[in-house]
Order: C-alpha cells, then structure tokens, then sequence
C-alpha cells in the first residue's frame, strides 16, 4: 500500500468508518506503517486538543 492509502486508512480507523473490505486488505501487510502513522496521529491530535482549550481558556 502507499503512503496515502496508509494515511487515508488510518483516518478512516480513527473515525471509525472503516469498511470491512479495507480492513481485510490492510491485514494482508506489516502492521509497522499503521502502528507508527496511528500513533503520530493521536499524538497530533492530543496536541491539538491541548492548543484550542489553552486558547479559549488562557492563564
């Protein structure tokens, strides 16, 4: 799979919208690209997160 179709699977994981028949190709591959775009994704998302409440909610 490519890079974008790795970003674009994870997104849909994150949302949960993922359809069955792209579950089943995703598991035919390394789990490794997933794992590691998974977790840099939370990771941005939490950091995100952070920065809104920190800007509606200064000091």
């Amino acid at each position: 799979m490519s890079w974008k179709q790795i970003l674009q699977a994870v997104a849909a994981a994150l949302f949960g919208v993922q359809s069955e028949q792209n579950r089943r190709l995703q598991f035919q591959g390394s789990p490794w690209p997933y794992i590691c775009i998974g977790t840099a994704a939370i990771v941005l998302l939490v950091m995100a997160l952070l920065a809104l409440v920190n800007w509606v909610l200064p000091g």
